[in-house]
C-alpha cells in the first residue's frame, strides 16, 4: 500500500500477517518480525480487530478484512460460517455466502489470489465450508472492484489467505468434543463405498445399456435348453447382476455420538549460511468428526388453498381442507467426517520470497434420511386418516469430497530499481466428489384402522430402487503475477501497477443410475418392521420372482453426463495516486478473454452414430460462450485527516452462467432439493456497481462507517419453476433487468466507561432488489417481477465482547439474523417461497490459564431456532436445528 508507513506500528504489526499479497510488506518484514511478538499480550482481541480495519482503511477499494484472532473470537469451525459475520453477508445452506442480497453466483473466491476449482456438483462457486478455520490467517471480502480482480465480479470477492511460515519455532494441538441437541438418537446403517460393480460395467457394454429380457435374449443369443427357457435364462442372467449390487441397507436406531476433533501444527524458521536467507516450514493437520439428526418437513403447496386450511392431517376434515398437494416427514441423520493437512516450505533472502503451499482437504458426508409421505390432493389421494396408507422412502447418500492444491508463489521487491515490487504465483488444484452410495427405496406402508402401522410392501411397478452413482472431477490451472512502481513527489505519491491473470479450466461429470423394477405387476410384502424394509432384496427374495435391474440412462440425444472446459487470459494496468494527504484517486482498466464450452454427454455412446448424436457441431456451438471485454474501475477518496475519509466508487462487471447451467442435463439441487435442469443459450449478466461509503475512525480503536450500493444488472439469470401434479422442476432463464441497493453500517466501539476490557461491534444492512422476467419467458411464474432469488432485506450482526484486564478471560455474544429471503419462486398463484429470518445467538467464553494454553466453551443457537420456508403465509419445509455445546483445550509450545 502507498500509506503503509503511516500506520500505527501496533497495527502495522498485527496486520503483517494479512498482507501477504502486498510486495512492500516483505520488503520491512525483518524490521518489524520483533513487533508481532507483543501483539500476543494486551488487548489480545480488540487490538486484533482494530489492525484488521487499519489495513481495510488503507485499500484503495472498499474492503472488509476477517483476521483469525476473529474467527476464534466468534468460534466458528469453517470460512462459511465465519463470513456472515462480515457486513452484509448472508450464509445458505451452511456453503455459499450472499453478498449485499445477491446469491452465490454473484460471489467468487479465490485462495491466496488463485482461482481454484469447484468440488460441488451443481455450481461452479466454492462450497466455503470446507475450509476449516484452522488453516485461515484472514479473508478479504472486496465489495468495490478493481481491476486486478476477476471480471466475474457481483456482490463481492473473496480471498482465502493461509496461514504464513512463522518466524520462530511454534508448535500446539488442539482436542475438542461437541453434542448437538438435535443429535440424541438416528439412523444407521453398514454402508458400502465399493462404487459400481465391475459385472454390471461390463453388462453395460456387453447389452448396450438394455438389461431388458427380450434384449438379453438377443444380444446374448439364448435359446431354450435343459438349463430353462431363453426368459428364464435371461431372467437368471439379470437376478446375478441384481445381486451384484449391495442390497444390506436395514437400518438400526441407536444414540449418537458426541463430535469430536483433533488439530496440531509445527513449524519453524532458520537462518542458512550459503546465502544468508532463511528457510522455513509451517505443517499443520485437523480431524474432525460430527454426527447430527434433523427432523424435517417438506411440502407442496395446494394450486388453491382455503382460508384457514389445515396444516396436519389428524382427521378426515383436516385432509379434506389440507393446505397441501403432499405432505413429507423425514429424519435426516448425517455422520460428517474430515481431515486435512498442510505443508509450507518457504524461503526468504533479503527482499525476496518463495513459498511452496500443499494442502488437502477431505470432507465426507454420510446421509439417512427416513421419510414418510401422505397427498390429500395431488394427482393421487392417500392419507393414513382416510386410505389406510402413505409412501415410505429410505434414502441413503455418502458424498465424498476433496480439494487437492499446490501452490507456488513469489514476492519480490528491488529496492536498486526505484523499489519496483512484483509477486506471482502459479496454482494446479483439483476438486473430486465422488458418491459411492445413492440408494433410494420406495414402499408403500399399510396402517390399521386405528393409525397402527401393519406393513411395508413395494408396489407392483418400476423404480423401487434406484441406484445412482456419481463422480465428478474438476481441475484448475491459475498462474498470474503483478509489478508495481511507486513514485514519489513533492505532496504527490503514485503507484503504477500492471498485470496479467489466466486460468484454464476442465470439469468432467459422470452419473449412472440402475432402477430395481417390480415386474410381477403385483404389491409384495417385504416387512412387517419399517427399519429393515430396506433390506429386503435378499437372494431369496430376487430368486422366484421378476425382480429385475436396468440401467436407468437417459436415451439419446437426452444426457446426464456432461464435459465442461473454461479459460480465462486477463491482463490490467491501475493507478493509485495520494495527492497532499488530501484527496486519492484510484482506477484502471482491465481485459478479460472468457471462453467457456460445455457439453452433454452419455455412457450410451457405442459407435459413430452415437458419437455424432451427442457431439455435433451445432450442439457444441450452442453450449459454448466465448466473449472479451474491457471492464473499467474508479474510486476516489478523500482523506480527512487521521479521523475519517469518504470514498466514491464505480466498475463495470459481469456475472456468467455456470458450467452446468448451459447444459440440458438435470439434477437435484441441494439448496431447494428440487430437479433442475439446465438451459443451452443463457447470457452472461452485465453488472454497473456504484459505491459510496463514509469511514469514521476515533481513539481506542473506535470506528464506525456508513455505506450506500446500487447495482444495475443486465440479463439477470434467475431460477424459473414449474409445477408437476406432486412437484417443481426448475431451470433458467435471462431476465430483462434486475437492480440491488441498499445502505450498510458498521461499528467497533470501545466501552471503557461501563467496565474495562468491554467493547462492541456489529453491522447491519438494509437493501432491497427488483428483478423483471418477462412474462411469455416466465412460464406460470405467480410474480415475474420480484425480489431476486435469495435477496434478504436486512442483515444484522451483533457482538458484546469482554478481555479482562489480567488476559485471562475472553467472552463473546454473537448475534446473527437475516431478513426473509426467496428460496423459489410461487407458481400458478401461490406465492413465492420464503425462507423465514433465523435467528442465531451464539456464546464463546475463553479461559487462558497460563501463556501456553487456553480452554474454549462455546453454545451455538442458544434460541434454539428451527429454519422455515413459508408459502403464501404457510409453512411448507421446516429443518430442526438444535443447539451445540463445544469445548476445546489447546497448548503451544
Amino acid at each position: 500500500m502507498l500509506n503503509q508507513y503511516r500506520l500505527h506500528k501496533l497495527s502495522l504489526a498485527i496486520s503483517l500477517g494479512l498482507l501477504a499479497s502486498s510486495v512492500n510488506v516483505s520488503a520491512a518484514q525483518e524490521e518489524q518480525s520483533e513487533i508481532e511478538e507483543v501483539v500476543a499480550v494486551g488487548t489480545r482481541l480488540q487490538g486484533s480487530a482494530a489492525a484488521v480495519i487499519e489495513e481495510r482503511k488503507n485499500q484503495a477499494f472498499v474492503a472488509d478484512i476477517l483476521g483469525a484472532e476473529q474467527l476464534s473470537r466468534t468460534g466458528d469451525s469453517d470460512a462459511a460460517s465465519a463470513l456472515r459475520r462480515v457486513t452484509g453477508l448472508t450464509l445458505v445452506d451452511g456453503k455459499f455466502i450472499y453478498v449485499r442480497g445477491l446469491g452465490e453466483r454473484y460471489s467468487s473466491a479465490r485462495l491466496n489470489g488463485a482461482y481454484i476449482p469447484s468440488p460441488d456438483l451443481t455450481r461452479n462457486v466454492v462450497p466455503l465450508d470446507i475450509f476449516p478455520a484452522s488453516i485461515i490467517e484472514s479473508m478479504a471480502v472486496q465489495k468495490a472492484y478493481s481491476p486486478n480482480m476477476p471480471a466475474a465480479f457481483g456482490g463481492g470477492n473473496i480471498d482465502i489467505r493461509t496461514k504464513a511460515i512463522p518466524s520462530e519455532f511454534t508448535a500446539g494441538f488442539e482436542v475438542g468434543a461437541a453434542k448437538d441437541t438435535s443429535a440424541g438418537k438416528g439412523f444407521t446403517y453398514k454402508g458400502d463405498d465399493d462404487g459400481i460393480p465391475t459385472s454390471i460395467n461390463a453388462a453395460i457394454v456387453q447389452y448396450r445399456g438394455d438389461f431388458s429380457i427380450s434384449n438379453m435374449i438377443a444380444r446374448g443369443n439364448l435359446v431354450d435348453n435343459e438349463n430353462g427357457t431363453r426368459s428364464e435364462q435371461a431372467i437368471a442372467m439379470n437376478n446375478q447382476l441384481l445381486k451384484s449390487l449391495p442390497r444390506d441397507f436395514a437400518l438400526k436406531e441407536e444414540s449418537l455420538d458426541p463430535s469430536w476433533d483433533v488439530k496440531g501444527h509445527i513449524g519453524n524458521s532458520v537462518e542458512e549460511d550459503l546465502l544468508g536467507g532463511k528457510l522455513g516450514f509451517l505443517l499443520s493437520g485437523e480431524y474432525a468428526n460430527s454426527w447430527d439428526a434433523a427432523e424435517r418437513k417438506t411440502a407442496v403447496i395446494a394450486q388453491e388453498i382455503q382460508d384457514n386450511c389445515a396444516t396436519t392431517l389428524n382427521s378426515a376434515q383436516d385432509v379434506s381442507r389440507s393446505c397441501f398437494n403432499t405432505v413429507k416427514h423425514s429424519t435426516t441423520t448425517t455422520e460428517n467426517e474430515r481431515y486435512n493437512a498442510t505443508l509450507n516450505l518457504g524461503y526468504q533472502l533479503d527482499t525476496h520470497k518463495v513459498s511452496l503451499m500443499n494442502l488437502y482437504l477431505r470432507d465426507n458426508e454420510d446421509e439417512t434420511k427416513v421419510s414418510s409421505s401422505e397427498s390429500p390432493a395431488g394427482s393421487t389421494v392417500f392419507t393414513i386418516v382416510n386410505d389406510g396408507r402413505a409412501n415410505r422412502d429410505h434414502e441413503f447418500n455418502l458424498e465424498q469430497r476433496t480439494l487437492t492444491v499446490t501452490q507456488l508463489i513469489g514476492q519480490h521487491t528491488f529496492l536498486d530499481w526505484w523499489g519496483i515490487g512484483a509477486d506471482w504465483q502459479y496454482t494446479r488444484s483439483k476438486a473430486e466428489t465422488d458418491i459411492p452410495t445413492n440408494v433410494e427405496f420406495k414402499f408403500r406402508d399399510n396402517y390399521d384402522t386405528s393409525g397402527k402401522y401393519l406393513n411395508s410392501q413395494i408396489t407392483g411397478d418400476d423404480n423401487r430402487a434406484i441406484y445412482s452413482y456419481t463422480n465428478m472431477e474438476d481441475r484448475v490451472n491459475s498462474y498470474g503475477g503483478n509489478m508495481t512502481l511507486p513514485l514519489t513527489f513533492e505532496g504527490l505519491e503514485i503507484e503504477l501497477k500492471g498485470g496479467f491473470d489466466a486460468s484454464d479450466r476442465a470439469r468432467v461429470y459422470n452419473t449412472s443410475s440402475f432402477a430395481v423394477n417390480n415386474g410381477t405387476g403385483l404389491a409384495l410384502g417385504v416387512a412387517t418392521d419399517p427399519l429393515l424394509a430396506s433390506s429386503y432384496l435378499t437372494n431369496d427374495f430376487i430368486d422366484g420372482q421378476r425382480i429385475l435391474v436396468d440401467f436407468n440412462e437417459p436415451s439419446a440425444p437426452d444426457a446426464d453426463d456432461y464435459l465442461a472446459a473454461q479459460k480465462i487470459n486477463a491482463g490490467y494496468a491501475s493507478f493509485d495516486v495520494i495527492y497532499d494527504n488530501f484527496i486519492r484517486v484510484s482506477g484502471g482498466v482491465r481485459y478479460e478473454e472468457f471462453k467457456q464450452s460445455s457439453i452433454g454427454t452419455s455412457s450410451l455412446i457405442f459407435d459413430k452414430d452415437d458419437l455424432d448424436i451427442y457431439y455435433n457441431p451445432e450442439k457444441i456451438e450452442s453450449g459454448s460462450i466465448h466473449q472479451s471485454d474491457y471492464f473499467p474501475a474508479l474510486s476516489l477518496t478523500y482523506l480527512g485527516g487521521e479521523d475519517y475519509q469518504v470514498r466514491l466508487g464505480y466498475g463495470e462487471t459481469i456475472v456468467r452462467p455456470d458450467l452446468r447451467e448451459v447444459v440440458p442435463v438435470s439434477y437435484f439441487d441441494p439448496l431447494t432439493d428440487i430437479r433442475t435442469f439446465g438451459r443451452v443459450g443463457l447470457k452472461s449478466s452485465p453488472i454497473k456497481n456504484y459505491d459510496l461509503r463514509f469511514e469514521h475512525y476515533g481513539q481506542s480503536g473506535d470506528s464506525y462507517s456508513i455505506a450506500a450500493f446500487y447495482k444495475d444488472i443486465s440479463q439477470p439469470i434467475e431460477t424459473v419453476l414449474r409445477i408437476g401434479d406432486e412437484d417443481y422442476s426448475a431451470s433458467f432463464i435471462n431476465g430483462e433487468t434486475a437492480k440491488v441497493y441498499g445502505v450498510e453500517a458498521e461499528w467497533l466501539k470501545d466501552l471503557t466507561f461501563v467496565t474495562e476490557g468491554l467493547f462492541t461491534s456489529g453491522n447491519i444492512t438494509l437493501s432491497d432488489s427488483e428483478a423483471t422476467i418477462d412474462p411469455s419467458l416466465a412460464g406460470n411464474l405467480t410474480n415475474p417481477t420480484k425480489r431476486m432469488t435469495g435477496h434478504s432485506k436486512y442483515v444484522v450482526n451483533l457482538q458484546l465482547n469482554y478481555d479482562s484486564v489480567d488476559g485471562m478471560h475472553s467472552s463473546s455474544l454473537v448475534y446473527n439474523m437475516f431478513g426473509e429471503r426467496i428460496l423459489a419462486a410461487g407458481v400458478g398463484g401461490p406465492d413465492d417461497a420464503y425462507e423465514q429470518p433465523f435467528h442465531s445467538l451464539d456464546l464463546v467464553y475463553t479461559w487462558y490459564p497460563d501463556f501456553n494454553s487456553n480452554v474454549k466453551f462455546k453454545v451455538k443457537n442458544l434460541m434454539n431456532e428451527d429454519q422455515e420456508v413459508t408459502q403464501s403465509d404457510v409453512v411448507v419445509r421446516s429443518k430442526e436445528v438444535g443447539m451445540t455445546f463445544d469445548i476445546s483445550y489447546s497448548y503451544s509450545f
